[in-house]
């Protein structure tokens, strides 16, 4: 073979292995069982075209095969006949110069499967199969057993030898939910712990629900070096990409992801109830704050996301787009799922269509930037917790406050809690990290020492890493704070009120109080510390009569310390973040901005000012600055589908410059427009006319 052949025979198998790096666009197709008999593989080849997809999943086999297979006991679709309709899609998908994911879902098993063996099924406590709970006749499959480490292998294997594809992507691929009481799964937690499984879910007085969880997190991270091993055996470029709920992989065993995991599919496909639509962003920034260098890719159902399960529906169009925009305006990758191919209602299209297009449309600037923030959120990780996740009120409130506040910020996870990782921020907030090692008190301390701020609430290091309490904050000489009693309540009817004269009490309008917490710690301050806010003694909310203060304001509600390294650090003794999330008391808000903007100690780096709920993602390279506005603001924000995403008035983006900034210029990269930049005091101010659903103001310069 000549040289030039020899390049681009190289250069061809370094495409193919950096494949997850260059695919940014996804299209996913769950076939149903009878979609063989009707499914249009041109409108999809159109669609896929039209949204300018670069990547592709398609439904290939596990609990249904949509292809020819040969692995016993592998159920084909009974409208399969001599057809192939997953090959015929990853032809097409081919011939677009696409990279294709094959999807399998391993966690139930039809009855033919499970007669023969009766080992793979999830079992009760009592040794019963567990029958899948919302289509009778099939069975729910056990993840430590012969189905999972042998029968989905040879699945993935041949799906690999057969077909043209990069992965195997695989849905609830840890079958059965709940604990299994299969025998495999009991013989291997006793082999391995010394335990028998414990008998009820969450039960934290039980040694062996601890144990469970972290052998549940091993066990499931070494069936995806398993399989992935396995894929990589017939073609060293193709990788097995498990999917992941909204906490992304804090699952897994952290040193199999390292090798075993190229990018994260996180399935968070929208958000539901209560949820602000900011919950997409949220992925990309968990994702980050535990695995900062991995593309994280976001799947968003075009359908509603609600407990009645309406899958084969339609949510709002703008409820789509505005979850993809979100979602990719902090760094997910968008990737859209359809169930069903049948196409009864078209109205998701346009949508999937103009979201997709928007994305290719900034990839060319955005892709080669970071993200960046100068503020970060700890993202708690409990290991006694569900494996699951339980939610976390206090950061989600923070998390609000900060939206609202139009702060930049990142997440990092307590796992990545390094001096490395922390010197990336200036402000270090903690919405409740309540337990906390020795060691990550340690880090936190000598970051403030060095001149980093903190921001933390509640019980933050009130306990140690095992959930056993401290006799005072293991961060207590850096709050300038000790306790004096632990969280009592709910308390109800409760106020702090403002004191001396100080940054953290303004913006209040003159208000002598603002509401309080309902989980309060007393706390005396320490003598280099300031008390901005104190609390009301309790006095009775009933009867109205009763209903005024008896007593002058006590014991510290808000402690503010300059450490003597220059870090600034606000101590809040209570409940401020899971009451804001609860109570979304406007007052809570200001609050928490005013203590983040105070540690930070200047205005932040880039600010947005202006009407609306916009939600604000920071990039940065050498030479410039990209500041994304996604414009969260509709009549149902907080509470159901968005219909419509109101337009806002003009926005004002200011940046700090680097020093030496010179021939500074703007761009407006949605509406295709130059930007006037008007330069002062080493900042440079740029007008947004007016806000859609999203607009990116790139800065350029040069350094003199």
């Amino acid at each position: 073979m000549g040289t030039r052949a020899t390049e681009a025979a190289d250069e061809s198998t370094r495409a193919r292995h950096d494949w997850p790096e260059a695919a940014t666009r996804w299209t996913q197709l769950t076939l149903a069982e009878d979609d063989p008999l009707h499914f249009d593989v041109d409108f999809w080849t159109e669609l896929m075209r039209d949204s300018r997809s670069n990547a592709v999943c398609v439904s290939a086999g596990g609990y249904i095969a949509y292809y020819p297979t040969r692995v016993p006991y592998h159920y084909r679709s009974r409208h399969l006949g001599d057809g192939d309709p997953f090959g015929a899609l990853v032809e097409a998908a081919r011939g677009l110069g696409m990279h294709v994911m094959a999807r399998v879902d391993p966690h139930a098993l039809h009855a033919d499967a499970a007669q023969a063996h009766p080992e793979w099924l999830a079992r009760d406590a009592d040794g019963r199969p567990i029958e899948h709970w919302a289509y009778p006749g099939i069975w729910l499959s056990c993840a430590f057993t012969g189905y999972h480490r042998e029968f989905v292998t040879e699945v993935a294997r041949e799906i690999v030898r057969e077909y043209d594809v990069d992965a195997i992507f695989a849905n609830r691929w840890e079958g059965y939910k709940g604990i299994s009481y299969s025998e495999d799964a009991r013989r291997s937690f006793r082999d391995e712990t010394g335990f028998d499984l414990p008998l009820k879910e969450n039960d934290f007085a039980d040694p062996a629900w601890p144990a469970y969880v972290a052998w549940r997190r091993r066990k499931l991270s070494e069936l995806v070096a398993l399989w992935d091993g396995a894929v990589r055996d017939l073609r060293p470029h193709a990788r097995f990409i498990p999917n992941l709920g909204s906490l992304a992989a804090r699952d897994l065993d952290r040193d199999l992801i390292r090798r075993h995991y190229p990018m994260f599919v996180v399935d968070k496909q929208g958000r539901s109830g209560i949820q602000p639509p900011w919950f997409a962003g949220r992925v990309a920034k968990r994702s980050r704050a535990l695995f900062p260098d991995r593309p994280v890719v976001l799947i968003t159902s075009v359908g509603p996301e609600h407990k009645y399960r309406w899958k084969d529906s339609v949510a709002p169009p703008e409820e789509t787009k505005t979850w993809i925009v979100d979602g990719f305006a902090q760094g997910a990758r968008p990737w859209f799922t359809k169930f069903n191919a049948t196409v009864s209602d078209p109205r998701w299209v346009p949508a999937v269509v103009e979201a997709f297009n928007l994305h290719a449309d900034l990839e060319p600037v955005l892709s080669g930037m970071e993200i960046t923030a100068e503020v970060a959120l700890l993202d708690p990780n409990r290991n006694d917790r569900p494996p699951t996740g339980p939610a976390f009120p206090d950061e989600d409130g923070f998390y609000q406050a900060l939206v609202e506040a139009r702060i930049p910020f990142e997440l990092i996870a307590d796992q990545a809690l390094t001096p490395e990782r922390l010197r990336r921020h200036k402000v270090l907030i903690l919405a409740n990290a309540d337990r906390l090692s020795d060691e990550q008190c340690q880090v936190i301390r000598e970051y403030v020492a060095s001149g980093g701020g903190l921001v933390a609430a509640h019980e933050s290091s009130l306990y140690d890493e095992n959930g056993e309490r401290r006799p005072n904050f293991g961060l207590a000489d850096v709050f300038g704070a000790d306790l004096l009693t632990p969280a009592r309540g709910p308390v109800k009817n409760n106020y702090i009120s403002l004191m001396d004269q100080h940054p953290l009490n303004a913006g209040f309008g003159g208000a002598a109080r603002i509401i309080g917490g309902t989980r309060l710690l007393g706390v005396r301050a320490r003598e280099d510390a300031r008390v901005p806010f104190r609390f009301i003694p309790d006095f009775p909310d009933l009867p109205m009569e009763e209903v005024y203060v008896r007593q002058a304001p006590d014991l510290p509600a808000v402690v503010a310390r300059q450490a003597p390294g220059g870090g600034r650090v606000v101590h809040l003794p209570f409940d401020i973040g899971s009451i804001f999330w609860e109570a979304l008391q406007a007052d809570h808000a200001r609050l928490i901005g005013n203590a983040v903007l105070w540690a930070l100690g200047g205005e932040p780096e880039a600010t947005v000012r202006g009407p609306g709920l916009v939600d604000v993602a920071v990039r940065r390279d050498a030479g410039g600055i990209a500041v994304t506005l996604v414009n969260l603001s509709n009549p149902m924000t907080m509470r159901g589908a968005i219909r419509e995403t109101l337009p806002l008035p003009a926005q004002t983006v200011s940046v700090r410059l680097p020093e030496g900034a010179r021939d500074v210029s703007a761009r407006l990269l949605v509406t295709g427009a130059e930007a006037k930049v008007a330069a002062d005091d080493g900042r440079a101010e740029v007008q947004v006319p007016a806000l859609g659903l999203v607009e990116v103001v790139h800065l350029s310069w040069g350094l003199s």
